[in-house]
């Protein structure tokens, strides 16, 4: 731990040196600082010298184990502020120190009134209500301790997370994640996986957007979540720990740490993780063998139906390291200049095996085939950010500048072998993107209770995907180039938006407009396919608000939204996990648009808290995923000759549709009935109906799901927390596919230790091993049952341990920044 602080030190003890190098007439001054109430030495307390000359503080300290501090200064008049978290800053003002002084014993008083105020940790999730937004301060979830920012999201109203790591909002998948309010490398090119792979501890609150105000992108047609990492910008050092073990094997730490002195506030969050993951999936398809009678016309022959089973066993190995590591400089009263780097490198294994089998309609075994795929993957994310920020008043006058650079890497390596085939195929994806961020947003209040605000926003991110296949038999190594390909796509936005909130005795609006021109240039430089889209789009977005007490509003929201295809679904590169089945990208896809209106409801009192709100949203070009017969074949039983049932291949692939409509109803009810028993719950139910047509088949369907969850947390004698998880996503049916309903339970057990310093937590997540996605797709040349687990039962065991830091909290701290219309 020493050398860790040491190292966040270094930029801080580096400019004190230079400094003290810049004058030979430096003085030494020292002292001690104790607890007033116990005497007892405050180890990381600070201590800042105010320069009355430079108007600014100059320079400063820290204290050690001992409480002892020693700083050098230059001579002048200075006024001393002595700073210890939940204690009384103390000032010793207009001090001449032009002479070596000891101010002996200084010690400091226990801040009672503020202790509320000032500690980092949440013991119980609250949410707070804004014109565009949700704000969930994530509490003391026992059952996602020692987890992930995707267990973490999973618990969160109006959110849910499927078998396979998708986030939905509101049942809708397409939603845009930021961190910190903009897209992070801890995102990545896979999003599913990076948040698996950033700690839960990291979390300080989650925004869920459903009506986002013309300030935000126009991606993402279901809103937007915005994750907020903890960052304290208290004097001193502050943060918390968390080391995790379980099984399936699972091991890992993690912590976040934040130092302030002076002028300086160095941050960090980091964390390494090691997760073994096993996962299953079954298949098992009926084939319709109708042909035609080439001699006859509209006479159809009907062959016997051929069968084919496919079980596949996930042996899944996440090795990953993430750490976002930065210093924010306060360059006056008004103004301040962070910058950060984050750095993020994951080594995933990922063994998949296929049993293939093809039974007779009597269900008797005719032929087995047995496909190894063993994937290794590298995933590395290089990220540097700036901001800065000026405040011209403390009325929210201001201007903030960002400039964000990022590269992320992917490398993914499979040798696929199958039983009595001598041919070994090798197939190779290489993913490369370049992004680059520039954001500026300008606020100005106007009188009282109006403000306008205006902004600019360009991203532009170019993504090159080398895809190659290539066959070994018996040492020679040819290349397939039906199947090997390499795509460079290009996306370049720019966005201008504008907003004027305003107040007008119990109403308050927020109106905006944005405009954002797309240009896009899809490449397939093997093939020879060169396309290019250009599209500019208004976006008006409209907030209101009417309070009808202190504690009950009901909220308006319209937006328009677009949806762009993500690179995953304009990769034409078909994956090779299965020899029958595959999933391929579509590069002629185009983006969707969708108009939302929402209507939300806020009761809260001293043991309820209730929100609610019905929603509707008008799709076109909808994106929707079909399942078709490639018109290829392949081999399955095969023998030494390669001879072996044929069998049609089967692809998912999206496509744009005509047009969806989604209306709903959602519902959170938050209820104390005791201090030791809490009760949190959310009920989400919709209505989406797709109309649209693809290469002559109708793909209209009605579909209606829901989905419920219950968080039960009751403190034991011996004050050990017991809390209970239980979520189920109702089933849900389209034009193919009829998806059953899904079960999940959680257990967690927490204890607190060291005086509440510490914390130790075991948790069970899915206690039944019932979350697992069950559908049947059928078209009109097969039928298809199947199963998936992405994950199967697991148990960790975490423990936590915080210094300078409580573990409760009434009252959160704001950072200075006017929101009233965010």
């Amino acid at each position: 731990m020493k050398y860790l602080i040491f190292f966040l030190l270094i930029p801080i003890f580096f400019s004190n040196a230079q400094n003290k190098n810049a004058s030979t007439g430096s003085i030494t001054i020292k002292g001690i600082i104790k607890d007033k109430d116990l005497n007892q030495p405050l180890e990381y307390a600070t201590i800042s010298f105010f320069s009355k000359k430079l108007q600014k503080i100059a320079t400063g300290g820290i204290t050690n184990s001992k409480g002892y501090f020693t700083v050098d200064i230059q001579p002048g008049v200075y006024d001393v502020i002595i700073e210890y978290i939940s204690f009384r800053t103390k000032t010793i003002s207009n001090q001449r120190l032009f002479k070596n002084t000891d101010f002996g014993i200084l010690k400091l008083e226990l801040d009672t009134e503020s202790l509320n105020d000032i500690v980092v940790i949440a013991e119980k999730t609250t949410v707070d209500i804004r014109l565009d937004k949700k704000i969930y301060n994530v509490g003391k979830d026992l059952t996602v301790s020692g987890g992930t920012v995707s267990d973490v999201l999973d618990n969160v109203p109006s959110v849910s997370v499927d078998v396979e790591g998708n986030v939905a909002l509101r049942g809708n998948d397409n939603v845009t994640i930021l961190i910190n309010g903009k897209p992070s490398g801890l995102v990545g090119l896979n999003s599913t996986d990076a948040l698996r792979q950033l700690p839960a501890e990291s979390i300080e609150r989650v925004e869920v957007i459903t009506s986002p105000s013309a300030r935000y992108d126009a991606e993402g047609t279901a809103g937007i979540l915005n994750i907020i990492l903890r960052r304290s910008k208290l004097q001193g050092l502050n943060g918390a720990i968390t080391v995790n073990t379980g099984y399936p094997q699972t091991a890992g730490v993690s912590g976040n740490l934040n130092y302030r002195t002076g002028d300086f506030n160095i941050f960090t969050t980091s964390g390494y993780q090691y997760r073994e993951r096993p996962g299953n999936s079954l298949t098992a398809s009926r084939f319709f063998n109708i042909e035609q009678d080439p001699d006859i016309l509209d006479n159809f022959i009907d062959n016997p139906d051929t069968f084919l089973n496919e079980e596949r066993k996930f042996d899944r190995v996440r090795n990953g390291l993430n750490t976002n590591i930065g210093i924010e400089w306060y360059i006056n009263n008004s103004s301040s200049l962070t910058s950060s780097f984050l750095y993020r490198f994951s080594d995933n294994q990922n063994n998949s095996t296929n049993f293939i089998t093809q039974p007779d309609l009597n269900g008797t075994v005719i032929s087995s085939n047995i496909r190894f795929d063993p994937e290794a993957e590298d995933d590395t994310t290089k990220q540097y950010s700036l901001n800065y920020n000026k405040d011209f008043d403390d009325n929210g006058h201001k201007l903030t500048f960002d400039f964000q650079i990022e590269n992320s890497s992917e490398e993914e390596n499979s040798k696929i072998t199958q039983d009595n085939i001598s041919t070994i195929e090798l197939v190779q994806t290489l993913e490369d993107q370049n992004e680059i961020l520039l954001q500026t947003d300008y606020v100005l209040p106007i009188h009282e209770n109006s403000q306008f605000e205006l902004g600019y926003r360009g991203n532009f991110n170019e993504l090159d995907t080398d895809y190659l296949v290539q066959l070994d038999s018996n040492g020679t190594i040819t290349t397939d180039t039906n199947l090997s390909n390499n795509l460079i796509y290009k996306e370049y936005i720019n966005a201008v938006y504008s907003q004027f909130g305003s107040k007008k005795g119990k109403l308050t609006y927020l109106l905006g407009l944005r405009l954002e021109n797309s240009r896009i240039t899809i490449d397939q430089q093997t093939s020879g396919d060169f396309n290019k889209k250009k599209y500019t789009q208004l976006f008006p977005t409209i907030n209101l608000s009417y309070e009808i007490s202190e504690n009950q509003n009901f909220t308006l929201g319209y937006n328009r939204r677009i949806r762009r295809p993500r690179s995953r679904y304009i990769n034409p590169f078909p994956s090779r996990s299965s020899a029958t089945s595959l999933f391929q990208g579509n590069p002629d896809i185009n983006p969707s648009y969708s108009n939302t209106f929402d209507l939300g409801y806020l009761n809260k009192s001293k043991k309820f808290t209730l929100s609610s709100s019905i929603y509707y949203s008008n799709s076109t070009q909808v994106f929707t995923f079909i399942s078709e017969d490639t018109g290829d074949t392949a081999i399955i039983g095969a023998d030494e000759n390669n001879e072996g049932t044929i069998v049609p291949v089967i692809r998912r692939t999206p496509v744009n549709l005509s047009n969806s409509y989604r209306y709903g109803f959602e519902l959170a009810l938050s209820y104390n009935p005791s201090r030791k028993w809490r009760i949190n719950s959310d009920f989400n139910a919709f209505q989406n109906s797709i109309r649209g047509t693809y290469e002559d088949e109708n793909f209209d369907a009605d579909i209606f799901s829901w989905s419920a969850r219950l968080n039960n947390k009751v403190s034991l004698p011996a004050k050990i927390d017991w809390q209970t998880s239980i979520n189920y996503r109702g089933p849900n049916e389209n034009a193919q596919t009829k998806t059953d309903g899904i079960f999940s339970m959680n257990l967690a057990f927490s204890k607190d230790l060291f005086n509440e310093k510490a914390s130790l937590t075991f948790n069970v997540n899915d206690v039944f091993n019932t979350r697992k996605r069950q559908s049947i797709s059928t078209t009109e040349t097969f039928t298809s049952y199947s199963e998936y687990q992405r994950r199967e039962r697991n148990f960790i065991l975490s423990f936590t341990y915080r210094f300078n830091q409580k573990k409760k909290r009434q009252r959160q701290q704001r950072d200075n920044e006017d929101d009233s219309f965010e």
